[in-house]
């Protein structure tokens, strides 16, 4: 049977030990993977190539831990649904939960956006904290085991079926022995920086066809403590966005400590310099001085930390012809995003929540083709999002960039969208909810929405950054 990994009742398995399933990769996308496959399997082991750190601490593993991560209401709400009081303790441990539009000063083509009340929330904590919250919870299961220290080198089995992993421990030399670990389901939560398709053609498998746009985005980040109130009080976070006009964004997000996360990015050609010295004079490309200005003030926590893998990147696993029972990919591994809008750790909690359901629907036989299908359904908004943004920006490269017939259809709209929306409350709220993947697209197509957007000039906005919440719209 070409199974997702054994269904069924715990210990109807085959094999020593039941039904094994195994996860390659322990971040976010890897744990919740992890937790959504506990209730059938008898033993899931996470295989990690780092040692978890005590508490929230960032890793080798994590190369873009550093740099400001968001968790979106589409991340909120798959993650409340797998760990049921998460975000009672993302609040409780201090995370930041922004109001948007009403607590944000943000800025994008030229347009200051109005600070109307707030129709959607993100929380703007590090990485490594929301991370160290999953783990805790989901290593708690007594099913899950981790194997820390190790390396997935390879597959085992064939064309056909995927039968296991091959492991090498990383204490020793890295020519050091290969040992197989066998499992029913074998999941690549290894990242963007994945193997898997090597591996699957090492085992005469199929590689998946790669989809990529790349716009040569770069970013740098550096945590500081500001000295005025330019960022508290009534205005918690900074953004100004990329678009083809202005391709230098940045801002300041805080977090769960009372400091902030800066960050500035800049396209291929112009991207921002590796060295402390350098970061805040780079803030000068932004449309306004007024992150410049907090800087000269603000007290540097750390030094500046650079990251440039951006490029987006879709594996088509759901397009092989033939591809190998007993394997799937999620999180990164599957669907690797633009960073810089934020949509990776909601993705990674929505392809769990994919994972989960597909395994649990009566009507369907999980085989390992249609759960691949769903996880893919799961990214696909992201997808959209970002790789529409990227194909626009000047520069891009990659053989997606000039996207399908139905997407150049659309681009007039969603362009009216965007002019529209900072400063009109029902397209805005409209776009938010889709931007946080918490509605689908279709919401943009609503009538109160098609009228603004179709038979109303776009609405008025601040010239200047609005330095207060305003009222709700009359």
């Amino acid at each position: 049977m070409n199974s997702a990994g054994g269904t069924g009742s715990r210990g109807a398995g085959h094999g020593r030990g039941g039904r094994h399933a195994v996860v390659v990769g322990g971040s976010l996308a890897g744990m919740l993977a992890a937790h959504a496959l506990a209730g059938y399997a008898d033993r899931v082991t996470v295989v990690e190539r780092d040692r978890f750190p005590d508490g929230a601490a960032s890793r080798p593993g994590v190369p873009q831990g550093r740099h400001p991560h968001v968790l979106l209401e589409g991340g909120q709400e798959a993650l409340e649904s797998l760990l049921p009081g998460f975000l009672a303790e993302l609040r409780a441990a201090g995370a930041p939960r922004v109001g948007m539009p009403s607590d944000m000063v943000m800025c994008q083509n030229g347009r200051w956006f109005r600070r109307w009340p707030s129709t959607t929330h993100i929380y703007t904590g590090s990485r490594a904290q929301l991370e160290e919250l999953v783990r805790r919870r989901v290593l708690a299961n007594p099913v899950i085991s981790v194997a820390q220290g190790c390396d997935a080198v390879g597959l085992v089995g064939d064309a056909a079926r995927v039968r296991g992993v091959l492991l090498r421990d990383r204490s020793g030399d890295d020519r050091g022995e290969q040992q197989a670990l066998e499992a029913d389901l074998v999941v690549d939560a290894s990242g963007g920086g994945t193997k898997a398709p090597q591996w699957l053609a090492a085992i005469g498998a199929e590689a998946p066809h790669e989809e990529t746009i790349d716009t040569g985005l770069a970013y740098a980040s550096r945590v500081y403590r500001g000295k005025s109130g330019v960022l508290d009080g009534d205005t918690v976070g900074y953004y100004v966005y990329p678009s083809p006009d202005q391709v230098h964004a940045g801002g300041a997000l805080p977090l769960e400590d009372g400091s902030h996360l800066v960050i500035v990015s800049g396209l291929r050609g112009s991207e921002p310099p590796r060295g402390d010295d350098e970061f805040v004079t780079y803030t000068k490309r932004l449309p306004h001085p007024l992150l410049h200005q907090w800087l000269d003030e603000a007290e540097p926590l750390s030094p500046a930390f650079g990251y440039r893998r951006t490029a987006n990147v879709r594996r088509r696993y759901d397009l092989t012809d033939d591809g190998p029972a007993g394997f799937l990919a999620v999180g990164d591994a599957l669907c690797t995003f633009n960073p810089i809008y934020g949509q990776g750790m909601a993705v990674a909690a929505m392809n769990a929540v994919a994972l989960r359901d597909a395994l649990a629907d009566p009507r369907r036989t999980p085989t390992t083709r249609r759960v691949q299908r769903a996880l893919l359904a799961a990214s696909r908004q992201a997808w959209d999002i970002s790789a529409g943004a990227d194909r626009k920006m000047p520069g891009a490269i990659g053989n997606a960039v000039d996207g399908r017939p139905a997407d150049r259809v659309a681009d007039w709209y969603l362009r009216r969208v965007q002019e529209c929306y900072p400063g009109d409350p029902v397209v805005g709220r409209a776009f938010r909810a889709v931007l946080t993947l918490s509605a689908p697209v279709t919401a943009l197509f609503a009538p109160p929405v098609a009228r603004a957007v179709l038979f109303r000039p776009a609405a008025p906005t601040p010239t200047e950054p609005p330095a207060t919440r305003e009222e709700a719209a009359g």
